[in-house]
């Protein structure tokens, strides 16, 4: 395949294109005109590449990916509502259930409906100001999500290993301390990214491997050292993300070993299915958040590492509804009272 070289900024139809690497020649079929170095230009817009480069794929992306939004919001508000309408459902994990479905619905739309419009749109570009919001909001919830799962098993180790003191430990006060905290971290994380990355001078190249702003992938457009920027994800990472799995790790030590001190197979199995829809999600969470962007070879491929992306940050966040409807008996019932209550009723 004809490779073209970067150093010159392109042009798309109505669409500045400035490279750091080289893409494929069949990415550019219409039409690219040499408009000369620009290598000292201010950038006023980035462009998203994404999905570009897949052709013809990107139509049932498009309908795949807006089937999937879809079915994350309206499972996600169902849960909101039989939080908020049944009264069995309010104890702590419903009510940290409810702020996590929340997150969930902020989180998929700061990154899909921008996303669906770039697949149908011939030059994907994002103002800095728009870029920046994406980024924020995107470093906000996702980190809120993080803390969130960690409350959600602080409150199953009360459950489980501190009955007699689970009403003192997890009061309405504590609850509504742990939410508001993982708010809290967002908002340090969304602003201490933002600040670090945009406070730094954009020149030449605003091409983003990526459907999405998201933090490394623009911080290697920066035309000045990226070191602090570097140091500044590095130590958040630390503090927001391996601190609460290591917390939620901790916490189901604990939960292993009192699992392991029940001598009834029926006890065993009532204490597992307490928290096994929430350990679910943690795995799920962790686990394609890990693969996303802390494997070894991250950003040899970007095609991989958006497809990694479009799982962690799309497909992840549908299985919530499933994992809180279906595993769980009493969202069930609720679902089965909710439907008599307004369907069913004479």
């Amino acid at each position: 395949t004809p490779f073209l070289l970067q150093r010159e900024p392109l042009s798309l139809p109505g669409c500045l294109l400035v490279l750091h690497e080289p893409l494929p020649g069949s990415f550019f079929q219409c039409g690219l005109e040499d408009m000369g170095s620009g290598n000292g230009t201010a950038v006023t817009e980035f462009v998203l590449l994404g999905f570009s480069g897949f052709g013809s794929l990107r139509g049932p992306l498009f309908w795949g990916v807006l089937c999937i939004y879809l079915v994350t919001l309206l499972g996600n508000s169902l849960i909101l509502l039989l939080t908020l309408a049944d009264p069995a459902l309010r104890s702590p994990m419903y009510f940290f259930l409810r702020h996590f479905s929340t997150v969930e619905i902020l989180y998929t739309t700061t990154i899909v409906p921008r996303m669906l419009a770039d697949l149908l749109a011939s030059c994907p570009t994002i103002s800095p100001a728009s870029c920046f919001t994406q980024l924020y909001f995107y470093a906000l919830f996702g980190i809120a999500e993080c803390c969130l799962l960690t409350a959600m098993a602080y409150d199953r180790y009360a459950a489980i290993c501190r009955p007699l003191h689970y009403t003192t430990l997890m009061n309405q006060e504590a609850c509504v301390s742990m939410v508001g905290a993982s708010y809290l971290m967002g908002i340090i994380t969304g602003t201490t990214h933002s600040l670090f990355i945009f406070t730094l001078p954009f020149r030449g190249a605003n091409t983003i491997h990526h459907f999405l702003c998201d933090i490394l992938p623009v911080l290697r457009l920066a035309s000045a050292s990226t070191f602090w920027g570097e140091v500044g994800n590095l130590t958040l990472t630390i503090a927001f993300i391996l601190t609460p799995f290591l917390l939620i790790v901790a916490s189901y030590a604990c939960i292993l070993a009192t699992l392991l001190g029940v001598t009834t197979s029926q006890g065993r199995q009532k204490v597992f299915s307490t928290c096994s829809s929430h350990l679910f999600v943690v795995l799920l969470f962790f686990g394609t958040g890990t693969v996303t962007y802390m494997r070894p070879w991250a950003g040899s491929s970007q095609d991989m590492d958006q497809i990694l992306a479009l799982f962690y940050t799309v497909v992840t966040p549908v299985f919530n509804p499933f994992v809180y409807t279906l595993r769980n008996k009493e969202v069930t019932g609720a679902m089965r009272r909710l439907v008599k209550r307004y369907l069913w009723s004479p």
